[in-house]
């Protein structure tokens, strides 16, 4: 579904991306871990068009994604659900969601087609319905996070991108964020997770990719990626081998 190759990219004269290469099929979840500064936002970031990529490809169903604008992203099917959340917050949940329905009305879909959707997103994360009057900014900062997963389901995508959704949320709250990209794979999406949790999203994810400088150092199953010694030594800490051990 998508391919990178030999991506580059950055800020200014700062280059973040070396020559990045990945792919992630149809149905998968696949994970990028990393330290802070490895690149992991910056390639999210390029892949939907936020930034430039100097150098490289990328391809969304063998189709160029290089010379769009974001928007134009969104309509082929890609989507992020950004670190931060970054909601309306003066607006309701409900109107948040129709928002990110947009790219649907830019390919001819009616009221009802969202109205459905809405009751789609609404059956994922239920919370949403109880809170859809409620405006934005006054929600919990994990019913922010389930507002902006739904917004960018609302857009359809078939390539979900997810970046650091658990930050600065409570353990049960993220269990339930967790639960709910679970879901998204019984549904039959394909989703590509920053988490900064490395064992919970290899926990969830098919396959792992590792990042260090703007490269890609090591990749494999989640399971092999969870059992390497350099990966637990870097990224999983002392409370993954009381676990493992």
């Amino acid at each position: 579904m998508l391919t990178v190759k030999n991506l580059e990219s950055g800020y200014g004269d700062l280059r973040v991306l070396k020559g990045l290469s990945l792919h992630v099929s149809p149905g998968e979840i696949v994970t990028l871990i990393g330290a802070n500064g490895a690149g992991k936002t910056t390639l999210l970031h390029t892949i939907c068009g936020l930034v430039a990529a100097r150098a490289g490809e990328i391809l969304f169903e063998k189709a160029s994604l290089k010379a769009l604008r974001p928007e134009a992203i969104v309509r082929r099917g890609c989507a992020l659900v950004p670190e931060g959340r970054q909601l309306f917050a003066p607006m309701s949940v409900r109107d948040n969601l129709v928002l990110g329905a947009c790219a649907q009305f830019k390919r001819g879909a009616t009221w009802h087609d969202v109205e459905c959707d809405l009751d789609y997103v609404y059956l994922m994360l239920p919370k949403l319905k109880e809170r859809q009057g409620q405006l934005a900014g006054t929600l919990s900062g994990g019913e922010q996070q389930m507002l902006a997963l739904g917004r960018a389901l609302m857009s359809r995508p078939r390539l979900l991108m997810m970046d650091e959704p658990s930050t600065g949320l409570a353990p049960l709250v993220v269990k339930d964020i967790l639960r709910a990209i679970a879901g998204l794979r019984e549904s039959g999406s394909t989703v590509l997770l920053v988490e900064q949790n490395a064992r919970a999203a290899l926990g969830l994810a098919d396959r792992g990719y590792v990042l260090e400088t703007g490269q890609i150092v090591l990749e494999g199953t989640a399971s092999d990626l969870l059992h390497n010694r350099d990966v637990q030594r870097a990224y999983l800490g002392r409370e993954y081998h009381s676990i493992a051990e």
